[in-house]
């Protein structure tokens, strides 16, 4: 998986479904057959109840087992039960209900949610940040290696400025703690961690969100500062969503989805938001447009004449 550069979140997830699959199959992997990865499959969505998207990603850990690690086709062989793929409207939280939430969201868990709803940033995007991706100065955002892998700009919102360079402050405190103490460099991307060795331990590539403790780097067993983890953000996000009294069934994703929500609602072009959004399709950001609260399409209800 890592010759054929998946990600550290993919290599867990397809090696967590082959564990599954071995104890399902109970068979040498010699023995194994398409027919076997057909009942699994089938398995996983009569007695486990899984979602469509769910299933499709076991197909795909154990296509890529049998095609990339054991070198054989099993796809023609596969007629497994699918599960349904179901269209839900995303949970959006109202501009009021934002404030709520924000305002309960305390210290850094604030500031990541901020980053999140004014720029519409997914969680994983915002946590990963490093000082270099924020510019000032065109109030802008550089997301690097979004979802798909892909980079795209959005905002940075004025009103989280000052606290921004007050965070950041304090982090450059923690930077110049770990060069005082020889720590390794923060993880970089694998080329430029090989043409530039030395790049991790500058402060342009110091993560915005750092963790507090050192931890060992899966891959390379080294001992460095990695970002947040999202966990805790994820969790505080829930204590603020109680806190506000908003029975929603809401995450930390909700905020990207209010974002969107929110641009919709106030006139924006739909392009501009699926720009903004990293949205490939433009079907994909089509979907806020049924959970806006204004109209958008300028359609009166005949009840209200």
């Amino acid at each position: 998986m890592r010759l054929k550069r998946r990600s550290y979140r993919t290599e867990q997830a397809y090696l967590a479904w082959i564990d599954r699959f071995k104890l399902f199959s109970k068979k040498p992997v010699d023995e194994i057959s398409g027919t076997d990865v057909q009942d699994f499959l089938t398995y996983l969505v009569v007695e486990k109840r899984i979602a469509g998207s769910t299933q499709n990603q076991a197909l795909h850990a154990l296509v890529f087992l049998f095609r990339h690690v054991l070198d054989r086709e099993i796809e023609p062989y596969i007629d497994a039960v699918r599960a349904k793929e179901r269209r839900r409207l995303p949970v959006v939280l109202t501009k009021t209900e934002v404030q709520l939430v924000l305002n309960n969201l305390k210290g850094v868990y604030g500031l990541i949610g901020r980053i999140m709803y004014g720029g519409g940033l997914r969680l994983n995007e915002a946590i990963r940040l490093r000082v270099k991706d924020i510019d000032e100065e065109r109030r802008i955002i550089n997301v690097r290696e979004g979802k798909g892998g892909k980079d795209r700009i959005t905002l940075l919102p004025e009103a989280i400025l000052e606290d921004l360079k007050s965070h950041l402050k304090t982090v450059k405190k923690l930077y110049k703690s770990d060069r005082q103490n020889s720590i390794a460099g923060v993880k970089m991307p694998d080329a430029l961690e090989r043409k530039y060795p030395e790049a991790g331990k500058e402060w342009a590539w110091f993560w915005i969100f750092p963790s507090q403790r050192l931890s060992v780097d899966p891959l390379s067993l080294v001992i460095r500062r990695h970002h947040i983890n999202p966990t805790g953000v994820q969790r505080s996000f829930k204590q603020a969503l109680k806190s506000s009294g908003i029975t929603k069934n809401a995450t930390v994703h909700t905020l990207r989805h209010s974002f969107a929500t929110h641009l919709l609602e106030d006139g924006y072009d739909i392009r501009t938001v699926q720009e903004l959004l990293g949205h490939k399709s433009v079907q994909t950001t089509m979907i806020y447009t049924h959970v806006a609260k204004k109209n958008i399409l300028g359609v009166r209800s005949p009840l209200d004449n």
